[in-house]
């Protein structure tokens, strides 16, 4: 379970291999987390949803490690993106709600719902 959404990831562990090491830091970092949780990151702006259709630990490998053109690639084709505005309000009204979630700072990302088929914001 994750300890706190407050506390960025690797700041206070040594990294020796860095590729695995963020690789592994990543994915002990992914928790489920409820919506209550969530609520300061949203209201920072800081949440980013990511589609059924991708990998919540590769969406958090390509932001670690700065590469731009995957997160581009997903940003152009609506696969990362900020939550809606109907999105949040459905959440605040259900605050139990669990999410998958991954903290890579600044970003929360959160695993999209297959089954959510709203407008989405895109990621500015």
């Amino acid at each position: 379970m994750l300890t706190s959404l407050q506390e960025p990831i690797g700041l206070h562990r040594p990294l020796l291999n860095p590729m695995e090491d963020i690789q592994d830091q990543l994915a002990a970092e992914i928790a489920e987390v409820e919506w209550k949780d969530l609520i300061p990151h949203a209201q920072r702006d800081a949440i980013i949803v990511v589609t059924p259709c991708l990998d919540l630990l590769e969406v958090g490998m390509a932001i670690a490690q700065d590469n731009s053109k995957a997160v581009q690639h997903w940003i152009s084709e609506s696969l990362i993106v900020k939550p809606s505005a109907q999105e949040l309000s459905n959440w605040h009204r259900q605050p139990h709600q669990r999410f998958k979630t991954l903290i890579v700072q600044p970003f929360v990302l959160v695993a999209g719902d297959s089954q959510q088929a709203e407008i989405k914001s895109p990621i500015a």
